[in-house]
């Protein structure tokens, strides 16, 4: 093995023999875990449809050839929509997970026993249930439409901007804080001041990511009913109509590249 020496030089030692054993104990570990979890996937698989996925695709992609341009009239309201629920959606976002962020940093929480476990809590509830779970549920709750798609959108992206945002509060320059405190500055106006000139930045680069990718969660919580260019999808492949798929996928992958190309001209006019 590979150690480091005191001048800085890297030179080569034999394993010691319980470093040795505890090595080949782990590939063997690995290897156990492997075979059983390959086991348990062989036996959930029928593995004639595995062999035969190629030809099935190649078939499925004749039918999809060439698209059905005409379909591409009806699709501007429903990409519409789409864009609309991942920018509302993301606002609904930021909106909330301003003061979560800020009552989950450490140095800026107003209580650290009690308020900053609650918005910790929140952060990772809403990192853990995927948007499309979340989208189905509402649906339940405020039925199919733009606004369980927006709420959707909101609800999953809590948690990722909160996160981010208050990893960023935690790293500010101290000193400018207790410069403006200094003044005999209120609290709010050492937030103002001291605090929120700092993280603009990281905030427009998180919002703005945020946004990127709730375009492309947002084209497909129309499966679930929750609007969007997701709906004409989910009706064309129940109706096989397979031309009409293809200009959908053509129209999403061309949305998703734009957004990603302003995404990264916004992001490095802030950053």
């Amino acid at each position: 093995m590979a150690v480091i020496t005191k001048d800085g030089k890297r030179s080569w030692r034999r394993r010691s023999l319980r470093n040795q054993l505890a090595v080949q104990a782990g590939w063997l570990g690995a290897a156990v875990a492997f075979l059983v979890c390959w086991r348990f996937i062989s036996e959930k698989t029928i593995w004639m449809f595995v062999l035969d996925a190629p030809q099935q695709a190649a078939d499925l992609a004749s039918r999809m050839a060439p698209p059905d341009w005409s379909y591409l009239a009806k699709l501007w309201k429903p990409l519409w929509d789409t864009i609309n629920i991942a920018t509302l959606g993301t606002l609904l976002a930021i909106v909330l997970a301003a003061p979560i962020a800020f009552c989950a940093a450490r140095n800026t929480t107003p209580n650290s026993l009690l308020v900053r476990p609650v918005a910790l809590f929140i952060i990772v509830a809403s990192r853990s249930i995927n948007s499309l779970i979340w989208a189905l549920m509402l649906v339940t709750i405020l039925g199919p439409g733009i606004l369980a798609g927006i709420v959707a959108i909101g609800l999953r992206s809590i948690g990722f901007c909160a996160k981010l945002l208050y990893e960023a509060i935690e790293e500010i320059d101290p000193r400018q804080v207790e410069a403006v405190t200094a003044t005999g500055a209120s609290t709010a106006q050492v937030t103002a001041f001291g605090i929120v000139p700092q993280i603009m930045p990281a905030f427009a680069g998180i919002s703005v990511f945020r946004w990127d990718i709730n375009i492309r969660e947002s084209t497909v919580l129309g499966l679930v009913g929750a609007g969007g260019i997701g709906l004409q999808l989910n009706a064309s492949i129940m109706n096989l109509a397979w031309t009409r798929v293809s200009v959908i996928l053509l129209i999403i992958i061309s949305t998703v590249v734009f957004s990603e190309w302003i995404s990264a001209r916004v992001r490095q006019a802030f950053i």
